[in-house]
């Protein structure tokens, strides 16, 4: 694995696990609503990144695996 997938798989992870906390703080019911709208948006950009990096990656395989067979 070179150094810049390792970084993005290390990014993915740590973006994966900020969405994790993220939502449970939302799910707690003593979030002002202010806060509440702030951790929404960042849950929002933080679904958009990891959902594209999942697209890129079964893009990968797809790849990969297509080459496999010719």
């Amino acid at each position: 694995m070179g150094k810049t997938e390792e970084k993005e798989r290390f990014a993915f992870e740590q973006a994966l696990e900020r969405l994790s906390m993220v939502l449970k703080e939302l799910e707690s019911e003593n979030v002002p609503l202010d806060k509440a709208i702030a951790l929404y948006e960042e849950g929002m950009k933080l679904s958009k990144m990891c959902s594209e990096k999942l697209e890129q990656a079964e893009l990968r395989i797809e790849q990969i695996a297509s080459k496999e067979t010719e």
